[in-house]
């Protein structure tokens, strides 16, 4: 359930990056020549051609949308480029699109805190260069203002007959405007650079939204698309929530927001200001309470957290209708695959980012033959993370049945007990790797030490072969390859202080 979060004091700009129609822009930095024809991208699969999982400004001019199928999309528009997401281990590979949105953030992260919310989307943090700019350089004494900023939408500016870049250039530069608001006005001008800054870099449009928080910043980035900012001064606030589904506010599009319509009737966020913060707690208790409250009134205290790398790693694939895994066999075939993919970019975060991964999750999505009923879920199950393919496709494979069993509610052993007789189907597959931390900053140093001609002492070497013997996983291969044994085994002692006692229990468990 949600949480609130309190407000700081001060007041914060933080925008809100979404990139326009990301991967077929992408494609088009790649196959320059479909640049302006219409365009989608597609999962290929051989029904109906496959599923629509981004459509170009272009083709939604014809009335394609992402909810088609490659066959549907062709009938609206005869002339549409379908490109089919590039495929590894029979799966679709998003690498191309993961490594551009690096891209993106290196150039955002130049101007403040930057986390990284999904491949195409970023959260920046822009308070101190943007109250820098408003005490060295604020926008009323400002000769001129770049065109791009002009084209800024502010939320609440009257649209009359005059000229609109006018009026957006009066409200930037206005004597008597609040602190909040010039500060906001210095945030536009920094983001518009930033955007322009990331076209010339990339050669990716983005939208985005600027507002003193993040909830805010979110719901602005794309009311004006593409290729366009809007900015949402506190003034506005309760204009623009008043008439916004609960559903289309984060964290609202499901069971809270469908009890807030059934219960309190309430299908504007606008609708909550009707309702004490007392009686929402009572309703959904003290957290969830205080958070709708502060929600309906465009308040959240949450902090934008500094993060431009992936919090985890994960890969997966869905097996829909007919496709569903029916046996221990297939899905031990699918963990396979999954498990060299999160292998292959798990070591390749080791080597570029120095972060370790330490805990491994699978995740499943099934339903039983024989109870079509049941909402029973698939349980998730996780494990200490030991590093290459082929322990983490066996120590998948032990939670996967693990999980099966209690899915089931069989228990022992038995291979035949553990498939259920075939009465389960698994329609969505996934691993994870998660608790990913970077490594001391010490590690460089120290294995500069190790690599000099001075070898270690026999009573090291024999400590160290003890704490290897004791551990439960082993140490990434990425660091065991082409160094001697104290590189790996420093990095493995300090692993091991971190996860000792979760790791004994939880591997207790996986035998059980």
């Amino acid at each position: 359930m949600p949480v609130a979060h309190p407000e700081p004091q001060d007041a914060r700009v933080i925008a809100h990056i979404d990139m326009d129609c990301f991967y077929v822009q992408v494609e088009q930095r790649k196959q320059p020549e479909l640049r302006g024809k219409p365009a989608a991208v597609i999962q290929y699969n051989s029904w109906k051609g496959g599923a629509l999982i981004a459509v170009g400004y272009e083709a939604r001019a014809f009335g394609v949308k992402r909810s088609m199928r490659g066959d549907e999309a062709k009938k609206v528009c005869p002339d549409i480029q379908l490109i089919q997401v590039p495929v590894a281990r029979d799966k679709s590979d998003l690498t191309l699109y993961r490594d551009a949105g690096s891209e993106v953030v290196a150039v955002l992260a130049r101007k403040g805190r930057c986390e990284r919310a999904s491949i195409d989307e970023v959260y920046l943090d822009i308070t101190d260069v943007a109250t820098s700019m408003l005490l060295e350089n604020p926008p009323e004494v400002l000769e001129s203002v770049d065109e791009e900023v002009l084209k800024s939408h502010i939320l609440g500016v009257n649209k009359d007959d005059r000229d609109q870049k006018q009026m957006v250039k009066e409200w930037l530069c206005r004597n008597d405007a609040d602190n909040h608001d010039k500060l906001l006005a210095c945030g536009a001008i920094i983001v518009a650079k930033l955007r322009k800054e990331v076209l010339t870099v990339t050669e990716f449009t983005c939208s985005a939204g600027i507002a003193h928080n993040k909830m805010l910043a979110k719901l602005a980035s794309g009311m004006h698309k593409p290729a366009q900012q809007t900015v949402v001064p506190s003034a506005s606030i309760n204009e623009l929530l008043a008439s916004l589904p609960v559903k289309k506010m984060k964290q609202l599009g499901g069971k809270l927001g469908a009890s807030l319509e059934s219960d309190l009737g309430v299908h504007n966020v606008g609708d909550l200001l009707q309702f004490s913060e007392e009686k929402l707690q009572n309703h959904y208790g003290v957290n969830t309470g205080t958070w709708l409250w502060n929600v309906a009134r465009g308040m959240s205290g949450e902090e934008v957290k500094g993060r431009i790398l992936p919090k985890s790693q994960g890969c997966g694939k869905t097996f829909p209708g007919p496709r569903a895994l029916r046996t221990i066999e297939s899905v031990e075939h699918w963990l396979g695959a999954l498990c060299e993919e999160l292998s292959d970019r798990v070591e390749s975060d080791l080597k570029q980012n120095k972060r370790v991964a330490q805990t491994l999750t699978l995740h499943a999505r099934a339903y039983k033959v024989d109870d079509s009923e049941s909402q029973k879920k698939f349980p998730s199950k996780s494990c200490p993370l030991r590093y290459g393919s082929a322990k983490l496709h066996e120590d998948a494979r032990k939670l996967f049945e693990s999980a099966l069993r209690e899915y089931m509610g069989i228990y022992g052993t038995d291979k035949q007990a553990v498939a259920g007789g075939n009465n389960w189907r698994i329609i969505g597959l996934s691993v994870a790797a998660t608790n990913i931390l970077a490594t001391p900053q010490g590690v460089t140093s120290i294995t500069k030490f190790f690599s000099t001609s001075n070898p270690p002492s026999s009573s090291s070497l024999e400590c160290d072969r003890n704490i290897q013997e004791s551990i439960s996983f082993s140490t990434p291969s990425v660091i065991i390859q082409d160094v001697r044994p104290p590189r790996w085994i420093w990095i493995t002692r300090w692993i091991w202080i971190k996860n000792w006692d979760n790791q004994v229990h939880q591997m207790r468990r996986l035998s059980i």
